[in-house]
């Protein structure tokens, strides 16, 4: 069934690509060309042009030509480019062919970032991030950016099979259903709480410990979200060394043509979900603010749950000098949670809304500081600080024993983890424009340090139902008590090379240094003896990675990347939560690497699109295996590095604007389609114990549907839009036997799914609505299947749930 969706799906992508290539251009839209130079006529790459009245926007080549095509009639071009004062000029587009130069000034003061800069390749929510932006390069590298702004999604939810349904591949795991946690991975990596992306905020770190326990347990509210930028393995050289890339989340910033601004949304939904979303923001002579503050509670889907959210953040941007410009920002983060538990396979099929455990809570708090400068040292060189910290704790306590002795919760004994994260780090960036070859190429150089500081407890809690989080012995755990103290130095270069006005290299580099530590004791369940424990391991390493990029058109192009990737060894692979677990105590470090190679584009106004295939290697994988435990009356869960593991396959996009394409008026509207499908292979091809080798080699690799596939049909007319969305993920497992399932939930498969959602936007001069209907044809289904919190066992997923949103903006 995967394959013959897999043919179909490829076989329309190619048609809709074929259509695209030759189709004859549309007598209503006038081809426009020309160049933008400085004052010295040198071409300048990348220059903007956005056509105000119709929001288009266009991106010059590397040489700072342009062609792209428009209706006529009169039009304003805002032209615009780092460095340079930008040009506002009415241009006439007529019936037949334009050409048009633009001559740009340059300026030493710091400009600002258009408003509509987002909406430069597309109106439904989806970018690419151009060659050099933001003070990195993103040449020859699969990337992609959600512009939040262009979507028609439950974002009082975060729901994530809305946001990101136009990334091919992404696999989601359901911690929650209020986008209180996100949990998403591609290739055939872990999901669980993204531990396998470098998770930032405006380019700073936000997950626990990106080094020793990158999870992360705050997602910032896609309320307050300008775009999210996804770049995939091959942004390990500037970004770190998470093997599934980058994922950065930009706020938005303060209107620069008001003084005071505000932005208030407030949402209700089914089971006492109730949202109030309330920000502030404005520009008062050189001074940009923005402050945001969200509270989110309700009572869940499934008995025995409750949450209660506050997150706020406050934003300060000053230009200082006609060259320097500083920022503040400080986000925080609090919350409480009543989980229901998990199920095994039997309770699921009676009752996926049951739970047998009243006395499940977990908790967490954010508090995120953070600086940044910039600096315009010439014109062609610019520098950027960025320095952040990171004060935080979680805890859960509940009872995880599975299965319970009796649906009624008889147990008292409940685990309590609580955990300290102190960290800061640093990142400075170095990015040059210069001519090689009458040609202009950019370098990239930076260093990073970080410092973390984790410190983990574990052992009995109090007895009841309350959220007590304090230890009954404040000096003493029965489990175990653990400082990780962790050291990260970095160092990184990247530089696009452009061979003539089509071809262009990017080769890079990264030295990285880690410095992990342990420090504390453990309790042997069995003697209850004391166990001192103290580790350290150092290493470092070079990461090494080149891409190509071949212009086909000024709009389209063909893109090659490979990358080393490295991943070390979390705190939580070495963690013991329960008696019948074990960690291999020789685990090694992850090593491997990322490649792609893909085509994408824009055709004409109606075709956006990205083809592409992948190839991972990850190798010294870390899994779970069953053995027996020492006196043979057991079987022991065992961690340990279980192999070598590949990922190939198929990633594509595609978005057609049938209005467009059919040269219909655009007061008509737009009625677009879109469909993003991954084919994913991920097998074992090595076992590094030779007794598993018949066991594990060729299975499929946990957590590595072999389709994701999401669609949905959109429609948009002035201030209403609409869009119904697919979503369908095949089956997938959760240990490296491929095991169906065991009577107790914690392993075997997790089945295939297919959910429908539904959301439509009306916006008013000041009011908005919005109204949503997730998991519309009320599906059963689970995601996740936990070994400890906050299971064990089977978590399920909601059936139908629905919210109405309005908002008010002054």
């Amino acid at each position: 069934m995967g394959k013959n969706i897999l043919q179909k799906g490829i076989a329309s992508f190619v048609l809709i690509l074929i259509h695209a290539l030759l189709a004859t251009v549309s007598a209503q839209n006038i081809v426009v060309s020309g160049k933008i130079t400085d004052s010295g006529n040198y071409g300048i790459p990348y220059a903007r042009i956005l056509v105000k009245s119709s929001k288009l926007s266009f991106v010059a080549d590397s040489l700072g030509q342009y062609s792209f095509e428009h209706k006529p009639g009169k039009h304003t071009f805002i032209v615009s480019s780092l460095g340079y004062a930008s040009v506002n000029q009415i241009v006439e587009i007529s019936e037949t062919d334009l050409s048009v130069d633009f001559v740009l000034s340059s300026v030493t003061r710091q400009l600002k970032e258009l408003d509509v800069i987002d909406q430069k390749q597309d109106i439904n929510g989806l970018r690419r991030l151009a060659d050099v932006e933001n003070m990195a390069i993103y040449a020859g590298k699969k990337n992609e950016v959600i512009v939040l702004q262009g979507l028609n999604a439950n974002l009082a939810t975060n729901n994530a099979r809305q946001i990101y349904a136009r990334v091919p591949g992404v696999n989601i795991v359901e911690n929650d259903s209020y986008g209180i946690q996100l949990g998403v991975a591609t290739r055939g990596l872990n999901p669980n709480r993204t531990t396998e992306f470098n998770s930032r905020q405006n380019g700073y770190d936000i997950s626990a410990d990106p080094i020793g326990y990158p999870e992360s347990y705050y997602t910032p509210p896609a309320e307050a979200i300008s775009r999210i930028e996804i770049v995939r393995g091959a942004a390990s050289l500037q970004y770190g060394t998470q093997f599934g890339g980058l994922l950065n989340f930009q706020f938005r910033k303060g209107n620069s043509d008001k003084k005071f601004e505000l932005d208030s949304r407030q949402t209700l939904g089914t089971y006492g979900l109730f949202n109030s979303f309330n920000a502030i923001g404005g520009q008062i002579g050189k001074l940009n603010y923005y402050a945001f503050y969200q509270h989110k509670q309700g009572d869940g889907w499934r008995d025995n749950t409750n949450f209660n959210l506050n997150t706020g953040y406050a934003a300060l941007s000053w230009d200082v000098a006609s060259k320097l410009k500083i920022g503040a920002e400080l986000t925080m983060m609090d919350y409480l949670m009543k989980q229901p538990g998990g199920l095994t396979d039997v309770q699921f099929e009676e009752n996926p809304r049951a739970s047998y455990r009243n006395g499940n809570w977990f908790k967490a708090k954010w508090l995120i500081p953070a600086f940044h400068a910039d600096y315009q040292i010439t014109e062609k060189t610019k520098l950027n600080l960025r320095t952040y910290g990171l004060i935080a704790q979680r805890g859960s306590i509940g009872n995880i024993i599975n299965p319970l002795r009796d649906k009624t919760d008889t147990t008292n004994r409940r685990q309590l983890t609580y955990d300290h994260y102190n960290n800061w780090g640093t990142e400075i960036r170095l990015l040059h424009r210069y001519k090689l070859a009458g040609k202009v190429s950019s370098f990239l150089a930076g260093a990073r340090y970080f410092q973390g500081n984790t410190h983990k407890m574990q052992g009995s809690g109090f007895e009841g139902k309350d959220a007590n989080f304090n230890f009954p012995d404040s000096e003493k755990v029965d489990e175990f008590d653990y400082l990780f103290p962790s050291h990260n130095l970095a160092f990184f270069a990247e530089n696009v090379l452009w061979l003539n006005e089509k071809w262009s290299i990017t080769p890079g580099f990264r030295l990285e240094y880690i410095n992990t530590n342990s420090k504390g004791y453990s309790v042997a369940a069995e003697t209850n003896a004391i166990v001192e424990g103290r580790e350290q391991k150092t290493r470092s390493f070079p990461l090494f990675g080149i891409g190509v990029n071949h212009a086909i058109s000024p709009k389209s192009e063909i893109y090659f990347n490979i990358s080393q990737n490295y991943s070390p060894v979390n705190y939580s692979d070495i963690q013991v939560r329960t008696p019948n677990f074990q960690v291999d105590p020789n685990l090694k470090d992850v090593t491997g690497f990322n490649a792609d190679l893909g085509f994408r584009g824009q055709f004409k106004n109606w075709l956006n699109f990205d083809l592409s295939s992948y190839y991972l290697d990850y190798n010294n994988r870390i899994g779970i295996i069953r053995k027996a435990s020492d006196d043979g009356l057991e079987v022991i869960r065992y961690r340990t590095n279980v192999g070598r593991s590949r990922s190939r396959g198929v990633e594509a996009y595609g978005e057609v604007n049938f209005f467009r394409f059919a040269g219909m008026s655009e007061s008509t509207g737009d009625l677009s389609f879109f469909a993003s499908v991954a084919y994913t292979d991920a097998a074992y091809t090595k076992a590094l114990n030779p007794l598993l080798t018949t066991l594990i080699v060729g299975k499929q690799v946990e957590f590595a549907p072999k389709m994701i596939t999401r669609a949905g049909l959109t429609y948009k007319k002035g201030r209403f839009g609409t869009t119904l969305q697919l979503a369908y993920t095949s089956e997938q497992y959760t240990d490296a036997y491929n095991s169906l399932h065991t009577s107790d939930g914690l392993v075997g498969e997790i089945l295939a799914y297919k959910l429908v959602d539904w959301t439509a936007n009306y916006q008013l001069k000041k009011l908005s609505f919005s109204l949503s209907v997730n998991n519309v044809l009320n599906e059963k289904y689970f995601t996740r299947r936990a070994l400890g919190f906050p299971g064990p066992g089977i978590i399920p997923s909601d059936g139908t749930t629905a919210y109405l949103t309005v908002g008010l903006k002054l």
